[in-house]
């Protein structure tokens, strides 16, 4: 049955569920706060160059590729997507990188050269990883959280143990070399949580990593959402953009409209894909279902401080995704996590997209993104992070041999304020809610409102969890459990 339903936001989350929603023969209308759509994964363009202002790495292809088909579609139909050849460096000292090629045989080559036996070791973790992705991402990852039940499976009861082990644990009983142990551990950090905080059965992430390869999709991630805009329109979706939610409308127990830039608008069916702990402030108390008590004990994946650089000249020794770990990740972690703090020696992440995308940059010059992951909640100013530009940059010189400070002609920063004002972000998180075995599944904010009919949400802190790809996979999952609750009602 056609209902009519108003979603907030505009993300990948809230752009998938409206695509899946419409298809299913129902009135659809996004409500973005911005000027543009997007949420997190905005672009920014300034003097030629362009940046992505939220994702930037386009992993498991799978799941774009499985989103476009049901609408029998596929990325190709709107974006071209490239490989990127080698998927990243990683730098541990002066003229001390590793790097990850494009393919798990060569990567094999690598890790062998690092520590004498580790190659054929790898195999045997990237063949239980892969046994892990196809369990998770095939299917478990596509169930909506309702029940503890989803979770168990033939195959699941083969690896329960994998629940109750953590990543840093199984990496480290496997490879001694601390490199090694680094880059296998990375790839967590995109699930929010530390490798120790992490469930070992998420080595899927590896196996992402390894197995998959990291891809490029042309003129940057923005490109994807430009793409799930245009299959929304082809789908009847309307979006309207400076449209600010002030309130979720509730009588008698359902949700029947919202208060947009000081009008009210009713609707069937509400769908929040802003930030959760926001949406729930944007009902009267007693329709909240979890409270500030509930959210403050919650892990929080970090938030970030990003810079976005346009340099006049092309910049020497690095790829186009390029990690630098030559300070110790266990403090660094500890300020994130432990005691939240600007961490004393930051480790940092950075991307050049026009080592692969013209459009990135006028010729003979490049675009620069720097991303520093940090503690939600912590103190933000203008001095503070001209403070940490000053020490990535340093350090970026002394570990790349080469002086770029002086061809800098602008930077824009971006952090913990930023994502408060301009996506209602709960302490300003970057990521959403932390994967930690206590917030995984049917442990995380429920998808259907326990308190209020007809009032559902999408997106990074509900299931299945932080991420691109999980954003996609929960903006079906709340449009299926939307049209189930349809046809009850």
């Amino acid at each position: 049955m056609s209902k009519n339903i108003f979603i907030i936001g505009s993300g990948f989350s809230a752009l998938a569920a409206a695509c899946y929603l419409a298809k299913s023969g129902n009135q659809v209308t996004v409500f973005e706060k911005n000027s543009t759509i997007g949420g997190r994964a905005r672009q920014l363009k300034k003097e030629g160059f362009t940046f992505d202002i939220g994702p930037t790495w386009y992993w498991m292809p799978d799941v774009f590729e499985r989103f476009f088909n049901d609408f029998d579609k596929k990325p190709s139909d709107y974006y071209d997507l490239i490989k990127l050849s080698p998927a990243y460096q990683v730098y541990f000292g002066i003229r001390d990188f590793v790097t990850i090629a494009d393919n798990l045989p060569d990567i094999v080559k690598t890790f062998e050269n690092i520590e004498s036996g580790s190659g054929a070791v790898l195999e045997k973790f990237m063949s239980e990883a892969k046994s892990n992705y196809d369990i998770a991402i095939k299917d478990l990852v596509y169930r909506p959280g309702v029940s503890p039940l989803e979770l168990i499976t033939t195959e699941t009861a083969l690896k329960v143990g994998q629940f109750f082990s953590n990543i840093s644990k199984e990496v480290r009983k496997r490879f001694k070399n601390q490199k090694l142990v680094q880059i296998l551990e990375f790839p967590v950090l995109f699930l929010g949580a530390k490798p120790q905080d992490t469930p070992a059965f998420y080595s899927f992430m590896n196996f992402a990593d390894f197995g998959l390869g990291t891809w490029h999709p042309k003129n940057g991630m923005y490109s994807v959402i430009l793409a799930m805009e245009a299959l929304a329109i082809e789908l009847g979706v309307k979006i309207q953009t400076n449209a600010n939610v002030e309130k979720i409308i509730v009588k008698q127990k359902k949700a029947v409209g919202i208060r947009v830039n000081g009008q009210e608008q009713f609707c069937e069916v509400v769908l929040s894909g802003a930030d959760y702990h926001h949406s729930e402030t944007l009902l009267d108390a007693e329709h909240r279902a979890y409270s500030e008590s509930y959210w403050e004990k919650k892990t929080f994946a970090p938030s970030s401080l990003l810079f976005y650089v346009g340099f006049n000249k092309i910049i020497q020794n690095v790829e186009h995704h390029t990690l630098f770990f030559d300070v110790s990740f266990e403090k660094h972690a500890e300020s994130i996590y432990d005691k939240p703090s600007w961490p004393e020696e930051p480790l940092f992440y950075a991307s050049f997209p026009s080592k692969t995308d013209d459009s990135a940059a006028p010729e003979g010059q490049e675009a620069g993104i720097f991303l520093i992951p940090l503690a939600p909640g912590i103190e933000d100013t203008e001095e503070i992070r001209e403070k940490y530009f000053n020490i990535i940059i340093e350090r970026f010189e002394k570990l790349t041999e080469q002086s770029i400070k002086k061809s800098v002609i602008f930077k824009d920063s971006y952090c913990v304020n930023d994502f408060i004002k301009d996506y209602n972000s709960y302490k300003g998180n970057a990521y959403g809610m932390a994967n930690t075995l206590f917030q995984t599944a049917f442990l995380r904010p429920k998808l259907k409102s326990k308190k209020v009919e007809n009032l559902f949400f999408t997106g990074q802190l509900t299931v299945p969890g932080p991420g691109v790809p999980p954003s996609l996979i929960s903006g079906k999952l709340v449009s299926e459990l939307i049209q189930k609750n349809s046809t009850k009602s």
